[in-house]
């Protein structure tokens, strides 16, 4: 077990809290999404709650390194001012006069926001004189950053190294639910994985056939594995060079005796394009002159069936070309399907997540993963970095 902010002291302790405030910001440098602010809260306010002296940093964006106002975390400061009654500074920059200065004087219930992480090299680089630089300023490390958690970064990887540390509130509830739902599932479990990319999931496949009892693939990457097993996929998104470890997965899965299952029907377009007309075909082969773009009926009972009678659910990607309104309704209703299962649920992916928002069926599912690329790298059976650095208990 990790150690959690449950297992030490911080009263009067100077806490260098790492957070995940990567937030969408609109052209007017307005945040169009507060989700990542809130889910910090918890471990904000416990922290603050015990007298922490707190000084929270995170990235935003790709500055790639370089100082640029488009990415200041100068919005993140006003919302927090918004959402929280405790003073409130902000740094003028992460490890330099302003930001030392501000830490000393720092009294318990108080905190100092950094500005961006990324506007240093070093953060990227892993560099360790930065995250000396970094640790120098706290008594303590608390990482509650899971979407961050799968980087090699300083703020992650190397301040741990240098100081007492734990993980927050965030950080251990989404380990500690998807490593239990892969662990110990109730029965039948269900994954249902989509998205554009084989490459992206390959690892992912792989390590759940060892856990689950069925796979649902829909989106781009099905068709790959229909083209493996000698369907027609028009001009469908496929990657050839998956072609023979499509292959090799579809024979591991009968091997395993998983279910795999497919698109057997599809609706496809003649272009690419928000506009196009949906053509519904009504097998799994896909004619020459179309690109599939969504799952048809046919598969959407197919992949419905089995959720009914799933008891637990993985879902990770979507199952057609989401953003397009005539190419949504694979995914919208699987989501619906998915809210309806008696049992556990974990939906992750940033089109997963949305089309649960959309429909307002956040609250039937029981976990909502903050990290798209942290969770995918626990599903393929990764160990995060983020979370091996912290102490155990």
């Amino acid at each position: 077990m990790k150690r959690t902010i449950e297992d030490i002291d911080v009263k009067g302790k100077r806490v260098l809290l790492r957070v995940d405030f990567n937030v969408p910001l609109d052209e007017n440098g307005n945040i169009t999404d507060d989700t990542r602010i809130i889910n910090a809260l918890p471990t904000i306010k416990e922290l603050l709650s015990r007298g922490a002296r707190l000084i929270i940093c995170s990235h935003l964006g790709r500055p790639n390194g370089e100082f640029n106002m488009k990415y200041s975390l100068i919005p993140v400061a006003k919302r927090l001012v918004d959402l929280l009654i405790n003073k409130i500074y902000f740094g003028k920059d992460v490890v330099g006069a302003d930001a030392q200065e501000k830490a000393k004087k720092l009294n318990a219930g108080e905190i100092l926001l950094l500005e961006n992480l990324r506007f240093f090299k070093g953060e990227e680089q892993n560099d360790m004189e930065f995250a000396k630089q970094l640790a120098s300023m706290a008594d303590i490390y608390v990482n509650d950053a899971f979407g961050t958690a799968h980087r090699n970064h300083a703020s992650i990887v190397g301040v741990a190294k240098l100081l007492p540390n734990a993980v927050g509130y965030l950080m251990g509830k989404e380990v500690n639910t998807i490593l239990s739902t892969l662990e110990n599932p109730q029965r039948p479990f269900v994954a249902v994985l989509g998205g554009a990319k084989v490459s992206d999931k390959i690892y992912v496949v792989m390590n759940l056939l060892k856990k689950v009892d069925t796979i649902c693939i829909g989106g781009g990457m099905a068709y790959t594995f229909l083209k493996a097993q000698g369907y027609a996929v028009g001009k469908s998104m496929i990657e050839d060079e998956k072609l023979e470890l499509a292959k090799n997965i579809i024979e591991e899965a009968r091997r395993k005796n998983v279910k795999l299952l497919l698109p057997i029907d599809n609706l496809c377009a003649s272009v690419f394009s928000p506009t196009a007309k949906a053509v519904r075909v009504k097998g799994a082969n896909v004619p020459e002159n179309l690109i599939a773009l969504d799952i048809g009926p046919k598969t959407i009972k197919l992949f419905s069936k089995e959720l009914k009678k799933a008891k637990t659910v993985i879902w990770n990607g979507p199952l057609g070309v989401f953003e397009f309104e005539n190419f949504s309704k694979g995914t919208e209703k699987i989501a619906k399907q998915i809210a309806k299962v008696k049992g556990k649920t974990v939906v992750g992916g940033g089109d997963s997540i949305a089309a649960i928002h959309r429909l307002g069926k956040s609250k039937k599912i029981t976990h909502i993963s903050t990290g798209g690329g942290a969770s995918l790298k626990l599903l393929e059976g990764e160990i995060l970095p983020g979370v091996a650095v912290i102490d155990n208990v």
